[in-house]
């Protein structure tokens, strides 16, 4: 199977990117991660590329799709952000989500915590997204609220899992792995994103659009023409599969910023 993968990462209306994207190819094996960072002063950058980064290595240094292997990946992220709280006062209350896909070429898996997402296409078609960690989530779990009502919920951004703190890691691992065929695709976002391009439109703008890069575009689009200017970070992450006897290494990326001083806990 062939991956071509494409990132768009931008502040929205924030002075900073507390988002963070990025994805690694070792042997047979590909592995794609995106995380939103929630916590004061700087925390936020510092707690989503700290994860990203341990994902990758851990991937890089014991690839491979089981449940344990991917398990043991987010552990070692967990801890790498928790050392860090312990040896930074300052970044103490850092967390963040984060949503990663691992693939060969013929299965994927995938893993989440907190309210970033995954979504899978077959045949231009939603297959499959996360359910989210958060309370408008599970208000719609227990029938209070429709799901479609949890994107424009007063809690959506109440967050019940993160990354950085022992008492909410709790990671979902798909515990089926899911057989992939060509012209599947995946998206990994941020709640930034998901919140104002509904499914519907994912699933437009992809029969209208042959090349990934065109794809987030399109959804780009749609999205800022619903925002007043004071919007989220937004990040996504396009997968499109195809056959293939190797993988491709390439992507396209609009670079995460810096990190830059601002806060945000739970509430994001």
């Amino acid at each position: 199977m062939h991956y071509t993968t494409k990132i768009l990462s931008h502040q929205g209306g924030r002075h900073n990117n507390q988002d963070y994207a990025d994805n690694a190819t070792t042997g047979k094996y590909s592995c794609w991660v995106v995380a939103d960072g929630l916590g004061g002063h700087a925390g936020g950058e510092i707690a989503s590329r700290l994860a990203v980064d341990t994902v990758l290595k851990a991937f890089a240094e014991d690839p491979g799709l089981e449940e344990e292997r991917i398990a043991k990946w987010l552990v070692r992220a967990q801890e790498a952000v928790t050392l860090k709280q312990s040896e930074e006062p300052l970044l103490s209350s850092m967390r963040t989500t984060l949503v990663l896909l691992a693939a060969d070429d013929h299965a994927a898996r995938w893993a989440h915590v907190g309210d970033s997402r995954l979504y899978m296409f077959r045949s231009g078609q939603l297959v499959f997204q996360t359910r989210d960690h958060s309370v408008s989530q599970a208000l719609a779990d227990s029938g209070q609220i429709k799901p479609s009502e949890i994107r424009f919920h007063e809690d959506r951004s109440r967050l019940l899992r993160t990354l950085g703190n022992d008492n909410d890691f709790r990671p979902v691992i798909n515990n089926e792995l899911q057989e992939i065929q060509a012209d599947d695709a995946f998206l990994l976002c941020t709640d930034g994103f998901w919140e104002y391009v509904l499914e519907t439109e994912m699933e437009t703008d992809w029969s209208a659009a042959p090349r990934p890069e065109q794809w987030l575009e399109r959804m780009e689009k749609r999205l800022l023409s619903k925002v007043d200017g004071d919007n989220d970070n937004y990040t996504v992450l396009a997968v499109l599969c195809s056959q293939g006897k190797t993988p491709d290494k390439g992507q396209s990326k609009v670079k995460v910023q810096e990190p830059a001083t601002t806060w945000r806990l739970f509430n994001k």
